[in-house]
């Protein structure tokens, strides 16, 4: 299921029931798994890897070196893994030797129009980008999130399982797990109610995050006095441990 004016190397691997239409370029070193969709004037090069069942629309291009002046032509690798839709004119770039050397993004996300993913991020599953949305590089995004429209995110940030994060924001600290962070300027606004009631997460458990951030955004105490007062209150619950684990590994400090 080849397009015959799509270019694709001899050194490419191709899965069982893959597509690839008009005028694509697969590139060498480029592996691809079964049941992959590539729609026409796509560009994928090597090392790169797509996972199984994954849609590519047109004019994206995945696995290219990456856009860092220190970069000098090594083997880097971008991994997408199953499911993923990626929408027209995304971008995703190769990793760097500094930051590991590779670039990966998980299962089940959505990738709208021009979103992009820069060297050695770190993206996790079941996520959503929109229009516009994008990582420099050395990103971390975890599980569940949402950016929105035009969202730019500084190198070496991180974003938290389940955040939210509104149209146009610029991020230059963490993103907060559970929580809506929004603004040019950006500033986090408490938990992220709907959202988590959408994933099913139970009132009780929506009470303790809820609660957790009183503590860190509404009360008097400092980060540090928030965080006793809350591992102290709320012991062996999973959401808050991930939470505090979280705000206590931050190499950037965190979006309050």
């Amino acid at each position: 299921m080849i397009h015959p004016t799509a270019i694709v190397s001899a050194q490419a691997e191709l899965g069982a029931r893959v597509s690839v239409g008009p005028y694509t370029l697969i590139g060498e070193q480029v592996v691809i798994h079964d049941e992959v969709e590539i729609a026409g004037h796509v560009v994928l090069a090597g090392p790169c890897e797509i996972g199984s069942g994954t849609q590519i629309y047109p004019f994206a291009s995945l696995g290219q070196p990456p856009q860092d002046l220190k970069y000098r032509g090594e083997p880097t690798r971008l991994i997408v893994g199953q499911r993923n839709v990626i929408r027209e004119y995304v971008t995703m770039n190769r990793g760097t030797v500094g930051g590991g050397g590779i670039t990966s993004v998980g299962d089940d996300n959505l990738f709208m129009t021009q979103t992009h993913v820069a060297h050695d991020s770190i993206v996790g599953s079941h996520n959503v980008f929109a229009n516009m949305a994008s990582l420099a590089g050395h990103v971390i995004v975890g599980d569940y999130t949402i950016l929105g429209a035009f969202v730019g995110v500084h190198q070496f940030c991180r974003i938290g399982d389940h955040a939210f994060v509104g149209g146009m924001t610029k991020l230059t600290k963490d993103a907060l797990p559970y929580a809506r962070t929004d603004g040019t300027e950006a500033r986090c606004y408490g938990a992220n109610t709907v959202g988590l009631r959408r994933k099913g997460f139970s009132n009780e458990t929506i009470r303790q995050i809820q609660h957790a951030f009183h503590l860190l955004l509404s009360s008097k105490l400092n980060t540090s006095q928030a965080l006793e007062r809350i591992k102290a209150e709320m012991v062996g619950i999973p959401e808050i441990d991930y939470l505090t684990t979280f705000i206590e590994g931050s190499q950037r400090g965190v979006t309050k």
